[in-house]
């Protein structure tokens, strides 16, 4: 039955939207926990460039899910649903409310959806066959394959997440179904009840000042030096760390190849492109409640929350 299922609250919305902020004050005022729903976050070390909020700012709320890791160790979908899940049972059983609070929309939704994937084992040569190819040819190229074997897919994933396309194409080539079949038939009930509140950007122009400023306040905190001390134990090496945002941009620089300012630059612009996919990504969600960012965000959502854990 629907009302002995957990209830969690999710926040989403992109980069720089406000969600950090959003979390605490319905954490504080729901009697919640706070369950992180971003990818990079979980690294221990890797603080300024994923925006993880300080102890300070988590005001006493405990989080889940941030610096659980070494940068070494690998970060998957699955790994996320699992240890996502389990923290919902922990915060549920001691009679709080979960709060997941993050922007990689692929993560969560794969989460509250209960979909399971990713179920065959990767082929290493071949996956690196197919990042040669990627490399040589292009992520257009190898995209274009995805197309030829899994059309609905394809149209699913960015050509630029060379990562995603290629797991995709090792479904549709090796586990001898597409990616897009094998998750409708692997789709479970969903595992607890979710309210998924979203973030409504501002306009671009606001949302990419918003993005500018941020990194000019962490550069001033110290991202260069946090970069520095990652690359010098291997970040460059790592299965997924190495793909954060807010790191790689300044391996230039740190090899002489690039100017500071260059590097900067890079990283604002790639934040800002990847502010934009979140806001794509969302807007193919459903169930999704709006709520708009800025000073009044916190009690609306709160009234919002309150009437639906009434309802339930």
């Amino acid at each position: 039955m629907t009302d002995m299922k957990n209830k969690v609250i999710v926040i989403l919305g992109p980069t720089a939207s406000g969600k950090t902020s959003l979390g605490i004050q319905l954490a504080k005022s729901l009697n919640g926990e706070i369950i992180s729903g971003d990818s990079m976050q979980v690294y221990r070390g890797m603080d300024i460039g994923t925006a993880k909020p300080d102890m300070a700012e988590r005001e006493g709320i405990p989080h889940h899910l941030i610096d659980i890791l070494d940068i070494s160790e690998k970060f998957s979908v699955a790994s996320f649903c699992d240890l996502a899940t389990r923290a919902v049972e922990d915060i549920c059983s001691v009679g709080k409310t979960p709060i997941i609070v993050g922007g990689t929309g692929m993560y969560i939704e794969t989460l509250v959806s209960g979909r399971l994937y990713e179920t065959e084992s990767a082929d290493e040569d071949k996956r690196r066959e197919y990042e040669r190819f990627a490399a040589e040819n292009g992520a257009t190229a190898l995209h274009a394959r995805l197309a030829e074997l899994d059309p609905v897919s394809a149209e699913k994933i960015h050509p630029n997440n060379v990562k995603r396309v290629i797991r995709a194409i090792e479904i549709a080539e090796t586990g001898g179904n597409t990616k897009s079949l094998l998750e409708q038939s692997l789709k479970a009930d969903k595992p607890f009840e979710s309210l998924m509140l979203y973030l409504t950007p501002p306009d671009r122009e606001t949302m990419y000042s918003r993005i500018n400023k941020r990194v000019d306040i962490m550069m001033e905190s110290g991202l260069l030096k946090e970069v520095t001390e990652l690359d010098n134990i291997g970040l460059r090496n790592t299965p997924t760390a190495s793909q954060a945002i807010g790191y790689k941009e300044f391996f230039p620089y740190i090899d002489g190849e690039a100017s500071l300012a260059e590097c900067v630059e890079k990283l604002k612009q790639h934040t800002r492109n990847y502010a934009k996919r979140q806001t794509t990504y969302f807007g193919h969600m459903t169930g999704l409640i709006p709520v708009s960012a800025g000073e009044n965000s916190g009690e609306s959502a709160k009234r919002i929350c309150e009437q639906w854990l009434k309802t339930l």
